[in-house]
């Protein structure tokens, strides 16, 4: 109020001062001075109307962009969840990855173990059916010696023998073949012969009576000497004599108990054994290779 009375007051005073020409002037110097003021009030008031919006649109500005900001943030920690998840994931599926590579590894390597057991059980079996082929065809071409008891044909201890009364060859205390034991060893060597792809121990036993004879010192000697008399009558007779070997037990083999008659007659024999083809054996080719290995005994 007071700005607007020194102006009136100021007026009176320049009324009672000036004259009406000058009066008029001022005044409407004044007067216009009001209306730039008017005007000034109200472009004033026009921009505190319009820095009012810019604040509030500013304000609602920063709201959404408060908002904005707290949203990325949100979905930032989101994704940083997500992507701390998806590590976790991608080093389990790694370790699953590795165990699978590692089982593949450990399939395959079974695989072909057992391809390998599968393709030595095929060689044995066909090494056991052409041992079986082999031993009916003994059976078959020694009948007539079978079917008189001069001879018998068996599979001991994994090998294939050929079994003859010593009763049958040699009188007792003899190594000295009898008329029927020479025919008896002929006609087996005869088949033996064709048998080129073989190997023959043959192999004298005894009962444990002890021997009672100045040329033989024990049953060892005895049965030694009608081994070599037969691997030689079985040369004789047409075998190689590279196939064949000679090998004395004595009492020490007994089939039977030596407890009666009968079971001394049966210990008393001649066995031929085929000897068994070590090449053909399982496990013969780990043994090839111990024995190739540096510092292994040289194979005899």
């Amino acid at each position: 109020m007071r700005a607007f009375i020194l102006p009136f007051a100021a007026a009176a005073f320049l009324f009672g001062c000036v004259s009406s020409g000058k009066y008029d002037d001022l005044k409407a110097k004044y007067d216009a001075a009001e209306t730039a003021l008017a005007g000034e009030k109200t472009h004033v008031g026009t921009l505190e109307q319009t820095v009012a919006e810019h604040d509030r649109t500013a304000q609602a500005q920063k709201l959404d962009l408060d908002a904005q900001i707290a949203e990325l943030t949100r979905q930032r920690e989101n994704h940083a969840q997500q992507i701390a998840a998806q590590l976790k994931t991608n080093q389990q599926l790694q370790t699953e990855l590795a165990g699978l590579i590692k089982d593949r590894s450990r399939l395959k390597d079974s695989t072909s173990r057992l391809q390998q057991a599968l393709a030595d059980l095929a060689r044995r079996k066909e090494e056991a059916d052409r041992r079986v082929a082999d031993f009916r065809a003994l059976l078959d071409r020694f009948k007539r010696l079978i079917d008189a008891g001069q001879l018998r044909v068996q599979i001991m201890d994994g090998r294939m023998v050929l079994t003859m009364p010593s009763d049958v060859l040699f009188d007792s205390g003899s190594a000295k073949l009898s008329k029927v034991g020479k025919e008896t060893v002929k006609s087996v060597a005869q088949v033996l012969a064709t048998m080129s792809d073989k190997r023959f121990q043959v192999e004298g036993h005894t009962d444990n009576v002890p021997i009672n004879n100045a040329q033989y010192a024990s049953n060892w000697d005895l049965a030694a000497a009608r081994a070599l008399v037969v691997v030689k009558n079985m040369v004789d007779a047409g075998m190689p004599s590279q196939t064949l070997s000679a090998a004395s037990y004595g009492e020490f083999h007994p089939a039977m108990s030596n407890d009666t008659a009968i079971d001394r007659a049966v210990n008393r024999r001649i066995e031929i054994v085929v000897v068994p083809d070590l090449s053909s054996l399982p496990g013969f080719e780990e043994l090839q290779r111990a024995v190739a290995a540096p510092g292994a005994a040289p194979a005899s």
